[in-house]
């Protein structure tokens, strides 16, 4: 068949708002909560715990022995697991506890395979087992407890060797029935028991005016790592702090605990939004991964020999030699649950991606509209005003996908209803969308307006699946709707109902263009301790103190399965949520949260984002322009240049501040603002790619530096620059008045190219450079980019459009890369394997594509491309000496077949 023009792949080859800021008193910090106090005062070289050597059991999936503290005799029992594909798992947790304690489910996708341990070596106070090849061992010592994974002669990681392996045990509370029960049963080991002091907070606990009362009593837990070798370690989101973590003696550990904080402070380790606890570190030698499954209020202690020398300190220590290895001590303390700790040995950083992968999944794959620009704000007023938005776009040339509700959409904010003056005909507003291809987000937050007249509260309460009051009543807070009732969406089947209400016959007025955004999911209660819901509210038959964490990760899968249940199971799902925990990347977007128009906050969310990356979650992006206050010219146009290269691309605005479209800044900035959301719209097939990759491979989509470059210790640092995949790197502008970015071009003999949609220029590895309207982006040199040149309205009108292929070639003249095309929006390429996945390559002048998985038939028609029967063809082409830039036009290849090209 003969192609047409649209069906072509053309290629080109390159040679070469008045708002304060967050009121710290809210927010607890560790000497205001008791169990992070009592914790931190214990000291290290002093642990009670022994091994109980003669307890040992071992099966073919685990080993088991006994600890005791030899303070108060109370017996632990240690689980060992060695895990398919390089980890292993240690589980502590109460011998005998006085009632079940918490452990964390649905977070992993599948209990972990394992495989056999063996014991190679034991004497009287150590047990060495073997973890398989690269002879691995993990060495159990008795007295005190201690666990060493070393590799030959190597020590990777040590457990419990500051000895601050600390486990409260669930005891009755004093002079009461329970106690004196217990007493008479256990005989001396009680008074053992007794002789314990009860520290204040231990059974209650007063914050402002808020009291815990702390019905189970003491439960916190707490272990240490030590990582010899290492500097640098990284993730513990969500914090608006560095990419590197910092050393936290002498100020507040790294907080885990999923808060409501209103316009956040940068540069301190206070918590946000999310918490995901998992922490990575990464050396020259090895990088591997801690996983503390854990979704209790935490904190993170993080300490290192060599933090606090200046580089002088460094240099002299080398000029010395000095014998002091470097290493990392970090040390992770949970109000309640158990120990439940993953290891990823790596040794390689695509390594522990890929077992932490394993583990708790990968992130959702996307429809490709979702990765195009969003357009939102606090509020659009009424259908006719998103009826001038949408109109605005198109009048200044800018293309868009989502326009965005929040909550004054709503009746009353009683979600999942439409405002009947303002938005009186939802489906008619939602059909003039789709009629430009174009969709809507509003927003259904986790908090229920307390009406009678309300059928979703109604409902709720009738089925009792509300968050209960430490007294059995239904939890009642202060949100937005006023006074609110709490879903338990810990209740598997109060998550199927709130699913079952994103039906059309239910969500009345919505369409299948209308998605949705989950806000609020910390569980917020304004009138809450630390704008929270109070500790002592039951899920059941367990605290909120135990499963606070994983609350907006059951809210946002509740949500999303709603979305995939109202299509038959047809279409993929796009929900942002802000509150998040380990997992929460299979279903759906998160964003950095209520961020301010400051150019520190444009700067921070940099490494943000490549935090939350390194945990599993690259659908992470900030509020472009701020959320509070109001930008100015240049902050805005700078921040739409950085939102352009981050995965998730949606700007969004306070209420109180002033409208800022696109077009509102003058037809300069909106000519700079235009250009960069067309940069994000030219590099959409490279994107979806990317995602693609990553829900297959658990790789990061926005990544450090060092993750490609893993021996070039200068990257270790960096946070102002980063790679979109492994071919693209980023260095933003980010400071106010920059006439220039110094940029860092990692790899020895690479070739990087610098990008701009006109042409690629060479430069050496290290280059000061001056960039005053555009954003300093490289591509690879040895890369193939794919792109789509001709940037339509809306990512759905360019789904027919041609291809161009962008090739950088290596200092040895050759480059690869991929294409990715599906039906971008349904889960055809999962059910029925309907895909096309191209590898692409070129050397000597010849550039050819053949299938990435030859397993699967390609079952797939799409009109851009063309159906030539021919395996191979030479071509015409034009050399743009000016650009540098070899364009290949009308090539007639078929992107689903192998062909090759030859350029003569």
């Amino acid at each position: 068949m003969a192609a047409s023009c649209d069906s072509l792949l053309p290629l080109i080859l390159l040679l070469c708002l008045s708002a304060q800021a967050v009121d710290r008193s809210n927010f607890k910090t560790c000497d205001q909560s008791a169990f992070c106090k009592h914790q931190r005062e214990l000291k290290p070289g002093q642990s009670p715990y022994r091994a109980l050597l003669d307890t040992l059991e071992l099966s073919d999936s685990r080993l088991t022995l006994q600890l005791i503290n030899d303070n108060n005799k109370v017996r632990l029992l240690l689980e060992l697991y060695r895990l398919q594909g390089n980890m292993t798992r240690v589980k502590i947790n109460e011998l005998k506890p006085l009632k079940p304690r918490y452990e964390v489910p649905d977070v992993l996708i599948s209990d972990p395979i394992t495989e056999a341990l063996s014991v190679v070596a034991q004497d009287e106070n150590s047990l060495v087992l073997s973890l398989g090849g690269k002879d691995q061992r993990l060495i159990v010592s008795a007295q005190p407890f201690r666990l060493d994974i070393v590799e030959g002669p190597q020590v990777l990681m040590s457990l419990n060797s500051r000895g601050l392996l600390a486990f409260e045990h669930l005891r009755a509370r004093k002079d009461t029935s329970i106690s004196h029960k217990i007493s008479s049963t256990v005989g001396s080991m009680w008074d053992s028991l007794k002789k314990e002091e009860d520290k204040p907070g231990m059974w209650e606990e007063t914050f402002k005016s808020h009291t815990d009362s702390k019905p189970n009593g003491p439960s916190s837990i707490s272990l240490d790592f030590s990582l010899p070798g290492v500097e640098h370690v990284y993730g513990i989101p969500e914090h608006a702090d560095t990419l590197k973590l910092k050393n936290t003696d002498g100020s507040d550990p790294y907080r885990l605990y999923n808060l409501d904080v209103f316009q956040y402070e940068l540069h301190n380790p206070m918590a946000l939004y999310g918490a995901v606890p998992v922490l990575i570190s990464h050396s020259t030698d090895r990088t591997m991964g801690i996983f503390w499954l854990n979704a209790a209020e935490t904190w993170v202690d993080i300490s290192s020999n060599t933090a606090g020398k200046t580089v002088f300190g460094k240099i002299l220590d080398f000029v010395q030699v000095s014998n002091e290895v470097p290493q990392t001590d970090v040390r992770w303390i949970s109000e309640s649950g158990l120990i439940d700790v993953f290891i990823m040995l790596g040794p390689k950083p695509a390594d522990v991606f890929t077992q932490y992968a394993s583990l708790t999944g990968t992130q959702s794959f996307p429809p490709l509209s979702a990765l195009a620009y969003h357009q939102c704000r606090w509020n659009y007023n009424d259908q006719e005003d998103v009826k001038t938005v949408d109109q605005g776009f198109d009048e200044h040339d800018i293309p868009y996908d989502f326009i965005w509700l929040d909550i004054e959409h709503a009746d009353g904010k009683r979600y999942f209803t439409w405002d009947p003056s303002n938005f009186p005909q939802p489906k008619e507003m939602l059909q003039g969308l789709m009629d430009k291809r174009r969709k809507l987000v509003a927003i259904v937050d986790p908090h229920i307006r307390v009406d009678s007249g309300y059928k979703i509260h109604n409902e709720i309460r009738s089925k009792n699946f509300y968050v209960k009051n430490k007294d059995g009543g239904d939890y009642e807070g202060w949100c937005w709707p006023g006074n609110s009732g709490y879903p338990d969406f810990t209740n598997p089947e109060m998550r199927a109902w709130w699913a079952s209400q994103f039906a059309y016959d239910q969500y009345e007025g919505s369409m299948e263009n209308q998605y949705i955004w989950n806000d609020m999911n910390e569980p917020s209660v304004f009138n809450g301790p630390e704008v929270t819901m109070h500790k002592d509210a039951l899920h059941g038959v367990w605290e909120h103190r135990d499963v606070h964490n994983l609350y907006g990760l059951y809210v946002q899968k509740a949500t999303a399965d709603g979305l995939i249940l109202r299509s038959g199971g047809v279409q993929r799902p796009f929900v942002l949520t802000r509150a998040f925990f380990a997992g929460s990347q299979r279903y759906g977007a998160v964003w950095t949260g209520d961020n301010a128009a400051e150019w520190g906050h444009l700067k921070i969310s940099i490494p943000m984002c490549l935090s939350l990356g390194l945990v599993g979650i690259s659908f992470c992006g900030a509020d472009v322009g701020g959320f509070f206050k109001h930008p100015s010219a240049e902050l805005l146009v700078r921040w739409y240049q950085v939102g352009a290269y981050q995965p998730f691309f949606r700007a969004h605005a306070h209420i109180d501040t002033p409208r800022r479209e696109p077009w509102l800044f003058g037809p300069e900035n909106t000519a700079l603002i235009r250009e960069a959301i067309r940069q994000r719209y030219a590099l959409l097939p490279y994107w979806y790619q990317l995602f693609y990759n990553t829900h297959r491979t658990g790789q990061p989509v926005m990544r450090p530096l060092w993750v490609e470059y893993p021996d070039d210790v200068a990257t270790f640092s960096i946070e102002d620059e980063y790679l979109i995949g492994k071919d693209l790197l980023v260095h933003p502008v980010t400071d106010e008045g920059a006439t220039g970015v110094t940029a860092y071009l990692p790899g020895k003999g690479e070739v990087m190219c610098f990008s701009t949609l006109n042409g690629f220029l060479s430069l050496p590895s290290l280059k000061y450079f001056l960039w005053v309207s555009h954003i300093p982006v490289f591509q690879r040199g040895g890369s193939i980019i794919c792109r789509k040149d001709r940037v339509r309205r809306s990512s759905s009108c360019m789904e027919n459009d041609p291809y161009t292929l962008y090739v950088a070639p290596s200092s040895q003249g050759s480059a690869e890369g991929e294409l990715y095309i599906d039906d971008f929006h349904t889960f055809s390429f999962e059910v029925a394997k309907q895909f096309v996945h191209r590898h692409l390559s070129f050397s000597a002048n010849t550039l050819s594509s053949r299938s990435v998985c030859s397993l699967f038939l390609y079952i797939f028609f799409f009109f851009f491309v063309s159906f030539s029967d021919g395996t191979e063809s030479a071509l015409e082409f034009e050399f743009g000496s000016t650009l540098a830039v070899l364009t290949l036009r009308k090539p007639g290849v078929n992107a689903a077949a192998d062909w090759t090209v030859v350029l003569r």
